[in-house]
């Protein structure tokens, strides 16, 4: 087991709330970034914490950037004086790791939702992600984010261009070269808790498609949904439409 390192944190809604969420997010964003299901999630009733994974945002650096590194450190991010979570909503790397703790760690979160979670990156989708984390790191700023991304909210906008600044970039080429298999297939398939993916429109861009989302639903406690015309990051392209996703899936 990789030793874990303590994650910072920014929290949405009352921490006296009943109910307790966890937001992780994706290869070379920031906690700040989950803002769109924190929100939510408080305007529902929940506390909300956001973390910043290892290498990123104001969380430790480390030499250990394997999928199983970032799920060590979940599992030791826990709401005060409780040993568990009653709901961890994680994006893309995040989401892999989040499936590595729920199997391993039987118990840690009562529910999980998954965010186009990279549970098996082909070659093809692995050099998209490089080459979009190499654009990222080549021009970190609101001008650059915005020209590509115009239709995003200028929260995201300045969010995006930030978490570039603040990210090791050793740090995310490492998570790519240190995951040469980068395959949690295996931890999808044990997973006991009910899990929802909300996935993002292959006819735009998604990580979690095709013969990949039929083989992990074959698991009874997991479900899927799509959110039409939004790539990768439904909650940047099309934030009302997965938030309706996210609260449908909660029953809220």
């Amino acid at each position: 087991m990789p030793a874990p390192v303590t994650l910072p944190t920014l929290s949405w809604g009352d921490p006296a709330s009943s109910r307790h969420a966890l937001l992780a997010h994706g290869l070379g964003s920031t906690g700040a970034l989950m803002w769109r299901y924190g929100v939510a999630l408080a305007e529902a009733g929940w506390h909300a914490v956001a973390v910043d994974l290892r290498g990123h945002g104001r969380a430790p650096r480390a030499l250990d950037y394997s999928i199983d590194a970032y799920a060590a450190d979940l599992r030791i991010a826990l709401p005060a004086g409780r040993d568990h979570w009653d709901l961890v909503v994680a994006h893309s790397l995040g989401g892999a790791a989040a499936t590595r703790a729920a199997a391993d760690h039987f118990g840690w979160t009562r529910r999980l939702i998954l965010i186009d979670p990279a549970i098996h990156l082909s070659d093809h989708d692995r050099e998209i992600v490089r080459d979009s984390q190499e654009r990222s790191f080549a021009d970190p700023t609101v001008a650059a984010v915005r020209a590509e991304h115009p239709a995003w909210h200028e929260q995201d906008v300045e969010l995006k261009a930030l978490s570039a600044q603040q990210a090791s970039r050793w740090a995310v080429e490492q998570t790519s070269v240190q995951n040469e298999q980068w395959d949690v297939r295996d931890a999808a398939a044990h997973l006991l808790v009910p899990t929802h993916i909300i996935a993002s429109d292959p006819a735009v861009y998604s990580i979690f498609r095709g013969a990949l989302a039929d083989e992990v639903c074959a698991n009874p406690h997991v479900t899927m949904s799509v959110v039409e015309g939004a790539g990768h990051s439904p909650h940047r392209d099309r934030p009302e439409d997965t938030m309706r996703h996210l609260l449908a899936a909660l029953g809220d």
